[in-house]
């Protein structure tokens, strides 16, 4: 079975293919913006232009266009392939890249998020969720971050903020999800954004 990973939750975007569970081609790059515009040309570039069975994309928190950018592709793709279309946690995928370098450790991650805020999140050894994604400011990050394991986009900033732990600074990449706990996939799924959106509506 072939699988098609999307990542583009955060400034970073990434796709990957896989065939029976080896990465056979991907494509990573720090846009910032251009989500919309780059991720499209990035999967047709892939080997059959990344046609697959299964597509697994990541849901958030993260940029609120990048998560509906991924899923909306995946679900277009999914009803193109008459593929089997799965979401997973942004945060899940940091935390599994940093378990690759620290086996077994636990891990808290520490993304950016809006307003300078940090989106944190607590992760077992096996790479299972302690809680639930949050956004908070940076000194409220620094006493929620549980683990000396930091991992994410701020994890150098939270271990500095709080003076003691170790970063592992990363970007996610879609070729890396294969390491995250297989449990953390969900067929029926929602973005998670981890925060209020910054427009409200007029009462």
């Amino acid at each position: 079975m072939r699988m098609l990973a999307i990542e583009c939750a955060t400034e970073a975007c990434s796709v990957a293919l896989f065939d029976k569970g080896e990465l056979i081609a991907n494509d990573h790059r720090i846009l910032g913006r251009g989500h919309a515009e780059r991720l499209v040309p990035m999967i047709a570039a892939l080997p059959d232009k990344g046609k697959a069975q299964r597509i697994v994309v990541s849901i958030g928190p993260g940029s609120f266009t990048g998560v509906r950018i991924g899923i909306a592709t995946a679900r277009a793709l999914g009803l193109a392939w008459k593929a089997e279309t799965l979401g997973y946690p942004t945060l899940a995928l940091v935390a599994a890249m940093a378990r690759k370098h620290h086996p077994g450790q636990p891990v808290s991650t520490c993304m950016t998020a809006g307003h300078g805020q940090w989106f944190i999140q607590n992760f077992d050894g096996a790479g299972l969720p302690l809680d639930e994604a949050v956004s908070l400011a940076p000194e409220e990050a620094a006493h929620a971050a549980l683990s000396s394991l930091v991992a994410g986009t701020q994890a150098e900033a939270l271990v500095a903020q709080r003076g003691c732990g170790t970063a592992f600074t990363t970007h996610p990449d879609a070729s890396h999800v294969t390491t995250m706990p297989q449990a953390l996939l969900r067929p029926h799924f929602t973005p998670v954004y981890g925060r209020a959106p910054d427009a409200k509506l007029p009462k």
